[in-house]
């Protein structure tokens, strides 16, 4: 078992306005390591778009912990991995409960294996489905993820 942890920081600016309809949204994540990440909320929601939100947070986390487990998984079977892209994206809207949140989470890893490493295509999806079976952060999510690995020819 293993303990995670991060601070939200937020503040009010002097004489700035702190109503329903307006307040800034701009925050701060600081991680143990002190990476610090500018943070809002979605343009969507009066955020800022040049900070991260929770939303895309969480769709990177899903993304990242499920290429973190399929290069693990890959290393074990020693296949080797050149590089790895995900474009993931997660759509926002009401659960089965009537209430916001992330419905959908698709990834669409494109992964470039060393030529004498390439896996078959049912290897490939077999790797990706233990990998979803494993990534930490899908077994925490609720919502429904989808996972289109992009099939690559060499």
């Amino acid at each position: 078992m293993a303990e995670h942890a991060a601070t939200v920081t937020w503040h009010l600016a002097p004489r700035a306005e702190f109503s329903a309809q307006n307040y800034n949204q701009d925050h701060e994540w600081t991680f143990p390591g002190g990476e610090v990440v500018p943070a809002s909320s979605s343009p969507h929601y009066h955020g800022t778009a040049s900070r991260v939100n929770p939303e895309e947070a969480v769709i990177a986390s899903l993304s990242s912990c499920h290429m973190l487990t399929f290069l693990a998984l890959a290393a074990k079977k020693q296949l080797r991995v050149l590089s790895y892209l995900d474009r993931a994206t997660g759509t926002l809207g009401k659960n089965d409960a009537g209430k916001m949140a992330l419905t959908e989470i698709t990834l669409r890893p494109r992964v470039v294996f060393a030529d004498e490493a390439s896996p078959d295509e049912a290897t490939l999806r077999g790797l990706h489905d233990e990998a979803h079976d494993r990534c930490f952060i899908a077994n925490t999510l609720n919502a429904k993820m989808t996972l289109e690995p992009e099939i690559i020819d060499l």
